[in-house]
């Protein structure tokens, strides 16, 4: 159940990166409180799972679910540039996270 509140909140860190665009500096009222509800929800999630995980693990899997899901979500739906190397990074930050996660750290 913790790791799936960490791949939830993940994903949340995902909504609440987008909306810190989309706020353009706070200054549109919905992006802005889209973005303190994603944010809240992701901290609130993390910050449980975190009672039964080792934090190394489960902040890089946070980490690199907003980090992925940021940057796939700007190339798919804010025209974000999309390039080889940007693909290749994507994929080795989420083989990374995969890697410390399969290292026996967490059980």
């Amino acid at each position: 159940m913790a790791w799936l509140m960490v791949v939830v909140a993940g994903i949340l860190e995902t909504g609440f990166a987008v909306c810190l665009k989309l706020s353009h500096g706070f200054t549109r009222l919905w992006p802005t409180v889209a973005f303190i509800a994603f944010a809240l929800g992701s901290f609130g999630l993390l910050t449980l799972a975190l009672k039964k995980l080792e934090v190394g693990p489960a902040y890089a899997v946070w980490t690199g679910i907003g980090a992925a899901g940021t940057a796939v979500y700007g190339m798919v739906f804010l025209g974000d540039l999309v390039s080889t190397l940007k693909i290749v990074s994507i994929s080795l930050v989420i083989v990374g996270v995969i890697g410390l996660q399969l290292s026996g750290s967490a059980h």
